[in-house]
């Protein structure tokens, strides 16, 4: 029997031994519970972002915009972006590019209000511009779908959105040439300061 006094008797020496580890119990659970909500709160977050980048899940439609005219006598607008450098997606080889780009765009007012959204521009650059290959880029026709493909997700960040730029690159008149790039009411045009692919 004194070995089974023994704990009994421990346990009376410390009374708050058994509320303490209730104490850490709940403490973990709401722990547990908390994290959870917050994990539940980023996956939704993440699912809206992917929803609104995927393009078959768009359900705007697609506003046209008309392409802006030029006013005689009024100087272009230009506003250069610093160089993106970056990893080509080949897949045997360890390729880099480094691209400069420069937008013309539509007035000096739609020049400040896009340098309010650049960091979200640049990064949906980035990302359009590391999925590409050398192969893709080094032809003419290459670069030019590339500044279609810029221009529709410079404006993504201003609300804006463009038709896919395969229905960009249709045939006018199924002669085989391909328009070029349009405007919008914010960049008229996308022009390449530098085009280096390593």
């Amino acid at each position: 029997m004194p070995a089974a006094m023994a704990p009994a008797a421990a346990d009376a020496a410390h009374p708050n031994g058994g509320k303490k580890k209730k104490l850490l119990i709940v403490l973990a659970v709401l722990a547990l519970l908390v994290a959870a909500a917050v994990a539940g709160l980023l996956l939704l977050k993440q699912r809206q972002a992917s929803a609104y980048y995927d393009d078959e899940i768009d359900e705007v439609p697609v506003q046209e915009v008309a392409r802006p005219r030029t006013v005689p006598g009024q100087p272009p607008v230009f506003l250069p972006l610093e160089p993106f450098t970056f990893n080509l997606s080949d897949k045997n080889v360890e390729r880099y590019a480094q691209i400069g780009i420069t937008f013309e765009m539509t007035s000096p007012e739609a020049a400040e209000r896009l340098k309010a959204y650049l960091p979200a521009v640049r990064s949906n650059i980035l990302m359009l511009l590391m999925h590409k290959t050398a192969d893709e880029l080094l032809d003419r026709a290459g670069k030019e779908r590339l500044a279609a493909e810029i221009l529709r997700e410079a404006v993504r960040p201003l609300g804006m959105r463009m038709p896919p730029v395969d229905a960009e690159f249709a045939d006018d008149d199924g002669s085989g040439r391909r328009r070029a790039p349009r405007g919008n009411a914010v960049i008229k045009a996308v022009h390449f300061s530098n085009f280096i692919i390593q």
